[in-house]
């Protein structure tokens, strides 16, 4: 197996694959994970992770510099082929992003990136946050139980989706979510080469996933 932790520019490339290589080691998977900027390599991997930190213009920004790459991962979710987005990587999932300017995201959930509105609280949102959702809802969840802690930082979050693409939330003054899918794509907005047991558990269940 394929993994391309896709490099543009912007995100815990190092950490992303460390965190893969262990989980696939932990889970008894075979699999190649390599970070790569090539969009041949991106096209015919078998697994796509698209990390992401900082601003959703400049990482979608970057990923649109380098020829060829976005199309890349937009024709390999279009093949079937799983991805994961990883906190910016999953806000890009979104229609578009309304930090600093509107950016058009790839559109595959519905709802745009918007500032948190947490009155009183400190942004970004930062540290460990419970993970609220239904048990067995989605393969990604498989072991794991509501209430278990994963890392955040951030200040903008998928605001307008649908509850059916939603598979998980947190709370930070109300409802954040938290994990998205639909069809083979799915989506972090927490950290999880950060998350420790839980964040080893979903990227174990990724490499898994036969959507």
């Amino acid at each position: 197996m394929l993994v391309a932790v896709v490099d543009h520019g912007s995100g815990n490339l190092a950490s992303a694959s460390r965190a893969l290589t262990l989980a696939a080691e932990r889970g008894g998977i075979t699999a190649e994970i390599v970070v790569s900027a090539d969009p041949a390599l991106v096209a015919r991997a078998d697994r796509v992770v698209l990390p992401g930190q900082g601003a959703f213009a400049d990482c979608a920004e970057g990923l649109a510099a380098i020829p060829g790459l976005r199309a890349a991962v937009m024709d390999s979710a279009d093949a079937g082929r799983p991805f994961l987005g990883i906190c910016v990587g999953m806000q890009l999932m979104a229609e578009r992003g309304l930090e600093h300017r509107v950016t058009d995201g790839f559109g595959w959930i519905r709802g745009e990136i918007a500032q948190l509105e947490v009155p009183g609280l400190r942004l970004p949102h930062m540290g460990w946050n419970a993970l609220d959702f239904v048990a067995g809802s989605h393969p990604l969840l498989d072991g794991l139980s509501p209430g278990d802690h994963a890392y955040f930082v951030h200040s903008y979050a998928l605001t307008g989706g649908l509850a059916d693409e939603i598979i998980a939330t947190t709370d930070y003054g109300g409802p954040v979510v938290a994990m998205v899918a639909r069809g083979n794509r799915a989506g972090t907005q927490f950290h999880v080469e950060k998350s420790q047991d839980v964040g080893l558990r979903i990227l174990e269940n990724f490499l898994r996933w036969q959507p």
